[in-house]
């Protein structure tokens, strides 16, 4: 052999011999970890207090700073050919020694876990029961036999709440209705047990007893009587809807009582009604009812299906007619939207009069689709801006369409001022019918 091949052959067996230490080394490193996991473990057992449970968190994060620091080095390369005999191979010393590694990983991981479970209860977690039992009773509609189930449950948890705590809390009478004094009631006991503050140690029988009894508080809210569990017509009679009938004109009765409801101006029995019966026919009459009204107190749900797409909801909002900027902003959304939606839409910013609109809709007036252009012309006579009487005695002037020029010559019409009604008398010889119509009606009309 060679002195080269020699040199090679030591070099080799050298590495050869440095790698097989180092495996070595972590296999020892490995056995002290894992010595260390069975300490944990039995300290863990062995603590009574929060204050052991510090002691034993701390040993872990330590363990848990120095076990990160190890490194499996990467099992060697495998020739392509070898790749389909893998899974019949032994695992490699670099694997298993990353399956011991990931074994106590693992280990640690449940520590950690129990050391956690083991901690508690606190205070804090009785405070955090009480005020999810009172969202609960504040989130929910309640009947009235609900409200008695719920006042017999609150003073039940009182009871026991004070005996355990050594408190006075008493049943508010704070509030508009039974949710909102239990609401203010819980809340008197959620600060009475923060003021307590209970330690986990020395008053770990109380918290667990305040626990039992938040539980059982809970339980006694659930089982209470909601209104969704009553059946929709009985949830109706409850309320009064039905009782403007004295005899049944009309089927189903239902719709006899909103025509009832709608001549009376009951906004609150119509808007209950539509919120509450799943029938398309009764939807479909309760909003042909509140367009006809047109009550300012339909205005937030009918912001709410607006929003929805729902195009009866834009034109009640237009019959409402109130400029109000969260309107109108909803109804802008649609200005460029399909003719099917920026129809209700231009009609109703135009009852609305809403002049924010009046740029948007005059953008429209180019549009490609002959009914939109005439559309937003007659939106913007509704709306009556005098900005807008420019571009309309542009359409009035250039368009193709004669539909869509008689409609701006009627927008220039209703805006009414001497302006505008100049532009339209010229107008009295014009091709179109409804145009020269148009310049008549401005010849007559007064200025504004």
């Amino acid at each position: 052999m060679s002195d080269d091949e020699s040199a090679g052959a030591d070099e080799t067996d050298t590495e050869e011999e440095r790698e097989s230490v180092d495996l070595e080394a972590i296999r020892e490193t490995l056995a002290a970890f894992e010595s260390d996991v069975e300490g944990l473990e039995a300290d863990l057992e062995a603590a009574e207090t929060e204050d052991d449970l510090d002691v034993v968190e701390a040993d872990l994060e330590a363990f848990r700073d120095e076990f990160d620091e190890v490194e499996i080095p990467e099992p060697p390369e495998t020739d392509d050919e070898d790749e389909e005999d893998e899974e019949d191979e032994e695992p490699t010393p670099e694997e298993q020694l990353q399956e011991r590694y990931d074994d106590i990983d693992s280990d640690v991981s449940d520590l950690e876990s129990e050391l956690e479970d083991q901690r508690g209860p606190y205070g804090e977690d009785v405070v955090s029961e009480i005020e999810s039992a009172s969202g609960t009773i504040t989130g929910t509609r309640w009947t009235e036999e609900g409200n008695a189930e719920l006042i017999e449950a609150v003073d039940d948890f009182l009871e026991t709440f004070n005996d355990l705590l050594g408190s006075d809390v008493t049943r508010s009478a704070e509030g508009e209705d039974v949710p909102a004094q239990l609401e203010t009631t819980l809340e008197t006991a959620a600060d009475a047990v923060e003021a307590a503050a209970l330690d986990a140690d020395d008053d770990a029988e109380t918290i667990a007893g305040l626990l039992e009894c938040c539980d059982d508080l809970q339980s006694d809210v659930d089982d209470a009587t909601e209104w969704t569990d009553l059946e929709v017509r009985e949830q109706m009679r409850r309320e009064g809807f039905y009782d403007v009938l004295d005899h049944v004109k009309d089927f189903p009765p239902e719709w006899h009582a909103l025509k009832v409801h709608e001549k009376r101006g009951n906004v609150e029995m119509i808007l209950l009604a539509l919120e509450t019966f799943d029938s398309d026919f009764m939807e479909e009459h309760c909003l042909e009812a509140l367009e006809r009204m047109g009550p300012e107190e339909a205005i937030d749900p009918m912001l709410q299906k607006a929003n929805r797409r729902d195009t009866a909801a834009m034109s009640i909002l237009g019959k409402i007619g109130v400029d109000d900027d969260e309107v109108v902003e909803t109804l802008l959304d649609y200005v460029d939207s399909n003719p099917n939606l920026q129809q209700p839409a231009f009609r109703a910013l135009g009852e609305i009069g809403a002049e924010a609109a009046v740029q948007p809709i005059a953008n429209q007036l180019v549009d490609d689709n002959a009914d939109v252009r005439s559309r937003a012309a007659r939106a913007l006579g509704l709306i009556g801006d005098t900005r807008a009487i420019d571009p309309l005695a542009d359409v009035l002037a250039d368009d193709e369409e004669d539909r869509v020029r008689a409609s701006a010559a009627w927008a220039l019409n209703q805006i009414g001022t001497a302006d505008a009604l100049e532009i339209v008398a010229d107008y009295s010889d014009d091709r179109a019918y409804l145009v020269q119509a148009e310049a008549e009606k401005a010849s007559l009309e007064p200025a504004a």
